[in-house]
C-alpha cells in the first residue's frame, strides 16, 4: 500500500517509543488549539466534500512515495532535520471513518463493492456521498456527474400550497447543468452540491442537497431562490462545487498524471519539503506555542511562530531552503489548512493509540464543560482505565463542541464519541462530573441517564470538590468566619490595588527577610525565603483560602507597612479612608492574637523532628533554635554546647538507619527510640 501522510509523519518522528503521551502533554496540545482558535476538523475525512488538496494527492501517490519495507531511491538526498525528545504514539493509518456529530454507525461505511448501474438517481431517495466508503466516493461522484442532473420529463407536476403552485419543466432549460427534480418528494435539488456535499456545513445550506427545495413562489423575479443558491460570488459554495466537478472529470489535468512524470529527485525533494512542515508543526504543538501571527505577509517583520520557525530551519539547512525557494507558489505546504491537516493527523493517531490501549477493558469517563475563547461550549472527555499491565491510566481524549449544556445534548455527544471509537457503553464503570444540577441530577441528570443504560456506571462527585463546596457554604453561614474572609479580601484588594503598592509590598518583604536572616531567625538555602505576594482565596479550592491566610501571615509586617504608607501618602480622602479601614480592622489584631510570632516560629521549627522531614533534610539548625528559643530550661549549658555535634552523630548513625526510614510519625520515632 502506498505511503500516506501518516506514514510520512511516522518517518519524520524517526525512532518512536510505544509510550502514550501523558495527559499533561495532551493538555499542552489542546492549549495550542485554543490559543490559535483553530478547529482540528475532527469531523472531516480526507477527500470528503472537496477536491483533494496538493498535500493529500502528493502523499497518496504510489509513484511519489515509496512503499514500506522497500528500498527507495530517494536516498540521493540525505538531509536530516533535527528531532526532539518527545515520543509521539503513532498508529498505522489516519482514517477517521465517521464525522463526530453524524448519527451514522461505523458499520455503514465499511467497504462494499458498488454496482454503478444500480445507483439510485432519484435525488429524493438516493444515499448521500459521505455514506459511502471514503475510497469509493470519487468513483460514485464520477458516475453521477456522467449521468447528469436527474430531470424527468413529466407532463404535469404535483401542485402544492394554498395557490396550487408546482415545479415547471421550463426551469430545466435555464439551469440545465445543475437543477434536479424528484417526483418522490416533489422537490428540487442541486447535483454539484450533492456530489461534493459536506455533512458538517450549516443546516441552512443543505436545502438543495438533503431536504429539497419546494417553495415554488420564490422562483423567478428579483430574489429568485435559484439565483440565490448559485450566488453572485465566484467563490460561492455552488460555483466551487461546479468547478470541483469539472476538475474531477478532467483526467488530463488530474494530479496523479502530473506526479507520474516526477523524477526520483523531485520525489525526494517534495518529501523533504513536507517533512520540514511536519517537524515544525510537531514542535510548536508540543511546546504549546501559537502558530499564527497577526500579519503573515512576506513584508511583515514578524510572520508568526510557524513561518519564523521555518525560517530558522531554512537558515541552517541550505537544501531545505533551496527546495522551498524553488517550490511552486501553490505547493509550499505551509498554509493554515495544511497545518490543520497535520495537527488532525497527530490528534487521530493519539486517539487511536489510546483506544488500542483501552482494548476491551472496563473504563470510567470524566466530563466537564467550559467555554473557549470563541465563546463556544466545549465538553472535555477524559478516560480512566487499567491497562493490560495493570497500571491505572488517565487519558485526556478530546473536546466535543456542544450547542448547549442540556443533559440530552451532553449524553448524545458522549455516546457519539464512544460509538465512533467502538467503545461499548456497557463497559463504563464510573462517571466523574462536577456538582452541577444537569450533571448530578438524580432523575434527569447526565449521570442518571447513563446509569439507566449501564447500571454499573456509578457516579462519583470529587470528594475534594464536595468538601470545598461544603466548607465554603458553611463558612458563609457563620457570621464571624464570613466576616473574616470578607475582610481578608478587602485587605488584599487595598494592598494589591496598584503596581506601586505591589512594589512597596515586595520591597518591605525583602527588607523584612533580610532583617530576619541577620538575626539568624531564618534558614538560608536554595529556594528559601522567596519574595511573594498576597494571594486571593478562590471559590473552587478550599486550599486557596489556606494559602491566602498563610501569605498574609508570612507578610503581615510588610502588609502593615504598606497600609501605613497608604495612610500617610494618600492625596484624597477616599484612599486614606480605605487604608485606615484596613489598618484598624479587628482582623489584624485577631491575627496577631491568634498567630503570634512565637506560635508561628514553633510551628515552623517543630516539623524538623518528623522522620519524613528528617529523611528529606535533617535541619540541625532548626533543632538548635528550638532548644535555644523555646526549651532553654530543659537543657544544661553543657548539653547546649554539645547539642550540634550530637545532632551530627544522630544524622549519620540514626537517620541513615534502614529501620528509621520506616517510621512515619513523631509518635513512632518516640516509641522506636
Amino acid at each position: 500500500m502506498a505511503m500516506t501522510v501518516t506514514d510520512l509523519i511516522d518517518h519524520t518522528t524517526c525512532s518512536l517509543k510505544p509510550d502514550l503521551i501523558m495527559i499533561e502533554d495532551m493538555m499542552h496540545f489542546m492549549q495550542v488549539v485554543f490559543t490559535t482558535q483553530w478547529s482540528l476538523h475532527q469531523n472531516q475525512i480526507i477527500h470528503e466534500g472537496k477536491e483533494a488538496s496538493p498535500i493529500e494527492a502528493l502523499l497518496t501517490s504510489k509513484h511519489l512515495i515509496c512503499r514500506k519495507g522497500s528500498t527507495s531511491n530517494s536516498s540521493e538526498v540525505n538531509v536530516e532535520l533535527p528531532t526532539t525528545n518527545v515520543a509521539i504514539p503513532i498508529p498505522e493509518n489516519v482514517d477517521v471513518p465517521i464525522p463526530e456529530n453524524a448519527d451514522v454507525p461505523i458499520s455503514q461505511t465499511q467497504f462494499q463493492r458498488i454496482d454503478l448501474d444500480s445507483l439510485d438517481y432519484d435525488p429524493g431517495t438516493r444515499k448521500q456521498i459521505w455514506e459511502y466508503h471514503v475510497n469509493q466516493r470519487d468513483e460514485i461522484r464520477r458516475a453521477y456527474i456522467k449521468k447528469g442532473p436527474h430531470q424527468p420529463p413529466l407532463e404535469t407536476f404535483k401542485k402544492s400550497g394554498k395557490q396550487n403552485r408546482s415545479f415547471q419543466a421550463s426551469w430545466y432549460r435555464n439551469n440545465s447543468k445543475w437543477l434536479e427534480y424528484s417526483p418522490t418528494t416533489d422537490a428540487a435539488y442541486c447535483l454539484p452540491c450533492f456530489v461534493f456535499h459536506n455533512p458538517n456545513v450549516v443546516v441552512g445550506q443543505n436545502t438543495f442537497i438533503v431536504g429539497g427545495f419546494r417553495n415554488w413562489k420564490k422562483v423567478g423575479g428579483k430574489d429568485c431562490s435559484f439565483q440565490v443558491h448559485i450566488g453572485k460570488d465566484p467563490n460561492s459554495a455552488h460555483r466551487v462545487a461546479e468547478q470541483m466537478c469539472k476538475d474531477l472529470m478532467n483526467q488530463l489535468q488530474h494530479l496523479q498524471r502530473v506526479v507520474d512524470h516526477f523524477t526520483t529527485e523531485q520525489i525526494a525533494n517534495n518529501r523533504l519539503q513536507l517533512k520540514a512542515t511536519i517537524f515544525i508543526v510537531r514542535y510548536l504543538a508540543f511546546q504549546a506555542i501559537a502558530f499564527r501571527g497577526r500579519d503573515e505577509s512576506f513584508s511583515s517583520l514578524n510572520r508568526g511562530n510557524f513561518h519564523e520557525s521555518l525560517g530558522i530551519v531554512t537558515f541552517w539547512n541550505e537544501k531545505v531552503a533551496e527546495i522551498i525557494e524553488k517550490a511552486p507558489k501553490n505547493a509550499t505546504y505551509t498554509s493554515p489548512r495544511i497545518q490543520k491537516e497535520i495537527l488532525h493527523v497527530f490528534s487521530a493517531k493519539v486517539k487511536k493509540a489510546i483506544r488500542k490501549e483501552i482494548g476491551d477493558a472496563k473504563f470510567c469517563i470524566m466530563v466537564d464543560e467550559a467555554r473557549d475563547e470563541s465563546k463556544k461550549e466545549q465538553m472535555t472527555v477524559v478516560f480512566r482505565y487499567v491497562d493490560a499491565e495493570g497500571f491505572v491510566k488517565e487519558r485526556f481524549f478530546g473536546l466535543i463542541h456542544v450547542v448547549d449544556t442540556a443533559t440530552l445534548t451532553l449524553k448524545k455527544g458522549i455516546y457519539s464519541l464512544l460509538s465512533q471509537y467502538c467503545l461499548d457503553i456497557q463497559n463504563i464503570r464510573g462517571q466523574g462530573y462536577d456538582g452541577a444540577s444537569n450533571m448530578r441530577g438524580m432523575w434527569n441528570g447526565l449521570q442518571a441517564l447513563i446509569l439507566n443504560d449501564c447500571p454499573y456506571a456509578y457516579y462519583i462527585h470529587c470528594f475534594a470538590h464536595r468538601l470545598q463546596l461544603a466548607l465554603v457554604k458553611a463558612s458563609k453561614q457563620g457570621v464571624p468566619i464570613s466576616h473574616f474572609f470578607l475582610t481578608l479580601l478587602f485587605l488584599i484588594k487595598i494592598v494589591s490595588a496598584s503596581c506601586k503598592r505591589n512594589e512597596q509590598l515586595k520591597v518591605a518583604n525583602a527588607n523584612e527577610i533580610a532583617r530576619l536572616i541577620d538575626l539568624e531567625e531564618l534558614e538560608t538555602g536554595s529556594g528559601l525565603n522567596q519574595i511573594g505576594t498576597l494571594q486571593r482565596p478562590g471559590e473552587t479550592r478550599w486550599s486557596s483560602h489556606f494559602r491566602s491566610v498563610s501569605s498574609l501571615l508570612r507578610m503581615l509586617s510588610s502588609t502593615v507597612e504598606v497600609l501605613q504608607n497608604i495612610i500617610d501618602g494618600a492625596i484624597d480622602g477616599e484612599n486614606r479612608a480605605e487604608g485606615e479601614s484596613a489598618y484598624e480592622d479587628s482582623q489584624l489584631q485577631e491575627l496577631n492574637y491568634r498567630f503570634n510570632e512565637d506560635a508561628m516560629e514553633l510551628l515552623r521549627l517543630s516539623p524538623a523532628l518528623e522522620p519524613r522531614e528528617a529523611l528529606k533534610s535533617f535541619r540541625i539548625s532548626d533543632l538548635c533554635l528550638l532548644v535555644k528559643n523555646f526549651y532553654p530550661q530543659d537543657f544544661t549549658d553543657y548539653d547546649k554546647q554539645v547539642l550540634e555535634k550530637e545532632l551530627y552523630h544522630f544524622e549519620h548513625n540514626v537517620v541513615q538507619d534502614p529501620e528509621f526510614k520506616k517510621l512515619k510519625s513523631l509518635s513512632e520515632l518516640s516509641q522506636w527510640i
